[in-house]
């Protein structure tokens, strides 16, 4: 039989709580129906929020937003791309002067403010140091996307050992990702807001045979794996998620010789590379009001990958 009583004089009488009494079960009727009240409000606010962003839901205007590695491809495409939504930009380069230059010009065309940043991100100091001027510049940053990687496919570097190319994209795939999230993740708790999105790759975690396929499964690897675990540490204030491209045509596939071409586009779904603009947009959804339900999430962008056309044994260097 079931008995409903009141509580002996106490805290909880106080409070106005009944509960039912089966054997050493306890259930508190008043507390669970209000939590039960306040939760559904919580949540009709939230979807009457969400039912309101149908007609601006991409819109980014009045937020700032920072771009590491947007001196040239997928870095200026998603400069171009926030800028669009209405994001002031603060861009960085390595070492890319004049290519962030022309960034910064494309971004105040779109009518947004822009400012720019040339820092070694191998180095602690630089990685501190940008963090600071970037949060500084417009009273805080809202959104922070980690595209800066060492491009070891061409120029002098695609002519160094394995160890060296490890060890540069150590520095700076990981270990500057790493610490400039970490950095700018404790500054967005501290306002209650803010997104990160990170740059994986799409075969990092299937694997892909070859000299660069072990380069990049190990350093992009790293960074999803990091992404997962730095939104658990950053929620339910701070999103962080990351895109995994697929074969894009930046300047390493435009010059790629007729193998590499037919293989790009033998393994896509859609029959064709993948362009910087397809990266941009998928980044700025997942840093945009749309996706504030979307957390820890590793999202491929590279034309559906047609597992069957996989080349065994290619080297990839």
């Amino acid at each position: 039989m079931v008995a409903i009583r009141r509580l002996p004089e106490g805290e909880e009488e106080q409070r106005g709580q009944a509960i039912v009494s089966r054997g050493d079960r306890f259930i508190i009727l008043r507390t669970a129906r209000r939590n039960f009240w306040r939760d559904t409000k919580r949540e009709s606010a939230h979807f009457m929020q969400s039912e309101q962003l149908s007609v601006s839901h991409l819109s980014l205007a009045g937020r700032t937003a920072v771009v590491t590695g947007a001196g040239s491809g997928i870095g200026r495409a998603i400069a171009a791309e926030l800028a669009a939504a209405g994001a002031h930009c603060f861009l960085h380069t390595g070492s890319n002067r004049a290519g962030l230059d022309e960034t910064i010009a494309a971004v105040r065309a779109a009518n947004v403010q822009a400012a720019g940043e040339v820092a070694d991100l191998s180095s602690f100091e630089a990685q501190d140091r940008l963090v600071e001027q970037a949060c500084n510049w417009h009273g805080g940053v809202d959104i922070w996307i980690n595209n800066a990687g060492v491009d070891v496919l061409t120029g002098e570097r695609a002519g160094w050992s394995f160890e060296q190319k490890l060890a540069a994209l150590w520095e700076v795939d990981v270990i500057a990702t790493a610490r400039l999230s970490r950095a700018v993740g404790k500054r967005m708790l501290a306002r209650g807001q803010g997104a990160i999105v990170n740059i994986g790759w799409d075969q990092a975690e299937q694997g892909m045979a070859g000299d660069s396929g072990e380069l990049f499964a190990m350093i992009k690897g790293a960074v999803m794996a990091f992404t997962r675990s730095l939104a658990q540490s950053l929620a339910p204030a701070v999103r962080v998620n990351c895109v995994a491209p697929g074969w894009i045509r930046t300047a390493w596939g435009q010059d790629a010789s007729p193998a590499w071409q037919a293989r790009a586009r033998r393994e896509a779904l859609l029959d064709r590379w993948g362009a910087p603009a397809d990266i941009a947009r998928a980044v700025v959804f997942l840093a945009s009001p749309a996706a504030d339900f979307i957390n820890g999430q590793i999202v491929p962008v590279n034309g559906g990958f047609r597992y069957s056309q996989a080349v065994q044994g290619a080297d990839g260097g």
